[in-house]
Parts: structure tokens; sequence; C-alpha cells
């Protein structure tokens, strides 16, 4: 398996310390990182008028992000919470009572379902959870490293339909009526919590959990733009770096989370129609307004011929850039207007 570990982190840090022009705003630029939330790396970084300031900012940003990474795990318990692993445990004997913020994901998963045409399907948890637990062994004895039982995917997708999943407002209730079925909001949780928490944000922050990007203004009151690079997913640096003021930018991309298996590898991304990781890309970028919705574009655009992916985008007034296995790079016409190398 290929080490990105160090060049994501690089990634990362060009990021948030990126290049700016003109004069910045009274304070200085602080950092802070976490390793607390949707098991990746989470950083922060603003202008404040001191550390400690900054500190607390950061933290309380923080907190609200662990409550929704508390709320949307599926696979922790957590005292006192009813959680999306709740939902699955109880699927086919009863309904759980959740927080609000899970009925509103969920709800937005839904539109996103209808949206892309049920390329992003939450409720392919039950195929999900085959490929992960074959992940997760084969990362952990990759001599031994083998795909998931063909048999046995298909069975699972016999269980992934939206009709089964029943969300009551009033009561605030989730009920999974067929008991083999799973919900797994991985492809849209950390972006969507991402989306929400910034809305209470002071201006000026620049948010990433996992590479998921939220700008909640620009970096100073000169209008300094943050400089967010694109890694090339087949190493090397960065295909682009682009100017972000405000707005999100989510990368989806075959290089992240994988194994091997016979010397091929499996990336996470997973096509509903095959049920195998999907082959059209190594790596799609959404430049978007809400960082929920550009991950759901992520992942869709993935898995669809850009053609069929720019339909989607023109539907959402988003940009995207599309990266082949070649290394070829394909852009949404008005993606270009925010590159700046």
């Amino acid at each position: 398996m290929k080490k990105r570990t160090l060049a994501w982190l690089l990634a990362l840090m060009l990021l948030l310390t990126g290049c700016s022009h003109g004069e910045a705003a009274p304070g200085k630029q602080y950092k802070a990182s976490f390793l607390t939330l949707f098991d990746t790396v989470t950083y922060i970084s603003g202008i404040a008028p001191s550390e400690e300031a900054f500190q607390t900012t950061a933290q309380s940003i923080h907190d609200e992000l662990l409550v929704y990474h508390q709320l949307f795990d599926i696979y922790h318990d957590y005292d006192g919470i009813h959680n999306l692993k709740t939902v699955n445990d109880n699927a086919g004997i009863a309904p759980v009572k959740v927080d609000r913020k899970v009925i509103d994901l969920l709800l937005d998963c839904r539109e996103y379902y209808d949206l892309t045409g049920g390329r992003v399907n939450v409720a392919m948890g039950s195929v999900l959870r085959l490929w992960h637990n074959a992940r997760t062994a084969g990362l952990n004895d990759p001599a031994n490293a083998h795909l998931p039982d063909r048999q046995a995917l298909e069975e699972a997708a016999k269980h992934t339909s939206w009709d089964t999943i029943v969300i009551d407002e009033a009561a605030s209730t989730v009920f999974i009526q067929d008991p083999e079925q799973l919900l797994d909001v991985g492809a849209v949780a950390k972006g969507w919590s991402v989306q929400r928490v910034a809305k209470n944000a002071p201006s000026g922050l620049l948010l990433s959990v996992g590479g998921n990007v939220c700008a909640t203004g620009p970096k100073d009151s000169d209008n300094t733009p943050w400089v967010v690079g694109i890694e090339d997913p087949n190493g090397g640096g960065y295909l682009h770096t682009l100017n972000v003021r405000t707005g999100s930018l989510v990368t989806s991309g075959d290089y992240q989370r994988y194994y091997v298996v016979e010397g091929k590898p499996y990336h996470h991304i997973i096509d509903p129609d095959t049920l195998m990781p999907a082959q059209n890309w190594s790596s799609v970028t959404i430049m978007c307004d809400d960082s929920g919705l550009a991950d759901a574009l992520s992942t869709a655009l993935f898995l669809l011929p850009q053609a069929e992916g720019q339909k989607i985008l023109e539907t959402c007034g988003a940009e995207a850039m599309w990266v082949d296995s070649a290394g070829r790079c394909y852009y949404s016409p008005g993606f270009r207007d925010h590159i700046r190398t």
C-alpha cells in the first residue's frame, strides 16, 4: 500500500498557511489540529488577536463537530446518545428516537439520492459493511487480503431501498423496517457536519476535516483568499492551487482509502450498479457553496462519466475537476476561474 500520509499532511499545511497578498488584518494567523473527529485529521486556521482567543474558537468548533461525529457514528456507542449505530442495531425491531440533527441529515441524504439518480445512497450500508470488513482485514493481514464474497454482496444489495427507511419528523424517530439493512452516511457526513458548524463559526476561518475544506470568509479584511492545494492522485505534489474566499472544496479519490488484493488496489467508493469500486476516475474535486452537497457531488461524479456529472453540476451551481487514471484533467466551464497555479 502506498504511504500518502506525509504528502497529505504537507498538502494540508499548504492549505492552511497559503500564500497571501495585501496587508493582513490586525492579529496573527494561528492553526489548530485535532485527531478525534470522523477518524481523520481536522485543521482549523484563522487570524485572531491572540493565540488564546483563537484556541477558544477552535475548541468550540471541535466540540460542535464532535457532537456530529458521535451522532453519525455507525461503529461505536456513546453513553446517553442514540446515534446511527443505535438505528442500525434496531433495524427490523423498533423506531429509535434521535436528535433532530440525525433527522435533518437523513432528509438531505434522501434529496442527494434523488439528485444523483441513486448514486449517493446512504441506505447501502449492508453492501459497504462487507467492503469495510474486507478492507480492514486486508490492511491488518495483507498476505491474506481478499475481496468480499460476490454472492454476499448481491444478497446485501437487495437491502438498500429508501422505501424501508421511515423518518417520523413529529416523533423524531428513524426506523429501518428491513432487518437486513444498514445506514452508512460516510459519503456525506463530514461535509454535511462541516457546513452546519461553519454557519455558526466566525468569518475568516478555514476548516478542513479529512480534506473536506470550508472557508467561512476571506483570510483578512483585505479580502485575501485562502490558497488550497489539490493533490495529484498519482503523487508528486499538487495539480493546482486555488483561491478560495467562501464555500467548500471537496475531493473524492481512489488513493486515500484502499487495500491491495493480489497486487491490485481496491478503493472505498463503491458503484451501486456493479457493487465494486468505481473505475471512471482517480479523483474528482467539487467547488460548491454547501459542503454537504459538495461531499455528495464528489462521490456521485466519481461514479459517473463526465457528461452525466456535468448535467448534475448545472442543477446545483457547482464546479468540478476530474482526473483520470493517466493523470489528465478535465474541468467544468467555471472551474478554471478559481485556479491560482
